[in-house]
């Protein structure tokens, strides 16, 4: 949930050095703003995209793409979920070796990072398939049981077969096509990318899906829910930033997807650059499920105005724009 000035690997430019003691050059004016601004830039893209495409999500029939609803009593217990989460984590780190635990994330978020990103491209690349694309049907069924021992028994016939076929509960029941394989095999490129180099930009491509993802498919019920949920982690990330370091060092040593990166030395290394602004994931998707909740709002109401969307999306601009400005000056990781 917080905002850090600088990568957790590489520290910043104003405060320290590299590992080998020689002092790190301080990043340029132009290059700071290019990074504040692409941070900025990045968080405004999943929350907007996010957002609409959670109107179409809330309208479908798919079971793969319900979204999941976040009650009352769901928000009110998120901030002690997280704050043991985050607490397990820091004393993870502190007991175990570093390296071990972020190999363990590391293969765990190539997974979730390829499933969200191929879910998160595959609107647009349907626009560049031609129509004679062979589009098969497939479906992954798992069920529980199996032949005459499957429970529930022998019932209903199968859709013209004549013949009877067991009842068992579903565990899993995915549709998908051709089309998804080929985003699929496109994200594992992605994700391959991420697992062997690490690079910034696979880094943010996955950070990207994963912000899109939780707007589009985690929808709040109401607006009450919200306020709950943005209340009870306005006091978690008060305690947890500025009560201990508990926060800044979990992200410093968690070496996973979880935040948005862009170099400040940009300019002077090109891709290669290495002293990192970090915006966490926290700060999109959160703010940004509240904010879809309200264009849902505006759109029920049938005025095609979208009043409560663009206040409250004009609001987190600001919001963004001035933590990022507090950040900078005082040079410690806020909200």
């Amino acid at each position: 949930m917080d905002s850090a000035l600088s990568d957790p690997h590489n520290g910043s430019a104003e405060a320290g050095g590299a590992a080998n003691g020689t002092t790190r050059p301080p990043s340029t004016p132009e290059g700071i703003a290019l990074a504040y601004g692409s941070l900025l830039l990045m968080a405004l893209l999943p929350i907007f995209f996010g957002a609409l495409r959670s109107v179409r999500c809330a309208r479908g029939k798919n079971a793969s793409d319900m979204p999941e609803t976040i009650t009352s009593r769901d928000a009110a217990r998120f901030p002690i979920i997280a704050s043991c989460t985050l607490l397990g984590l820091y004393l993870f780190f502190k007991i175990f070796s570093q390296e071990y635990i972020n190999l363990l994330l590391s293969m765990y978020f190539f997974v979730l990072g390829i499933l969200a990103l191929s879910h998160t491209i595959s609107p647009f690349m349907n626009k560049f398939f031609p129509a004679s694309f062979p589009n098969r049907q497939y479906q992954l069924l798992f069920t529980q049981g199996s032949g005459e021992n499957k429970e529930g028994g022998r019932g209903s016939p199968a859709p013209g077969s004549g013949l009877t076929r067991p009842l068992c509960p579903e565990i899993i029941n995915y549709e998908f096509d051709a089309k998804d394989l080929v985003c699929l095999g496109l994200s594992s490129i992605v994700g391959i990318w991420y697992l062997l180099r690490k690079h910034w930009i696979a880094n943010n491509l996955f950070g990207l899906a994963f912000s899109l993802n939780g707007v589009e498919l985690l929808h709040l019920n109401n607006v009450s829910t919200g306020c709950i949920l943005l209340g009870g982690l306005f006091i978690y990330d008060v305690f947890w930033v500025f009560g201990t370091n508990v926060m800044v060092t979990v992200a410093k040593s968690f070496e996973a997807p979880i935040k948005l990166v862009f170099p400040q030395d940009l300019l002077e290394k090109g891709l290669e650059a290495d002293n990192f602004a970090m915006l966490g994931l926290g700060d999109i998707v959160i703010p940004g499920i509240f904010i879809a909740l309200l264009l849902r709002f505006d759109i029920s109401l049938k005025k095609n105005t979208h009043t409560y969307f663009y206040t409250s999306f004009a609001a987190y601009i600001f919001g963004l724009g001035l933590t990022i400005f507090i950040m900078h000056i005082f040079k410690h990781a806020q909200l």
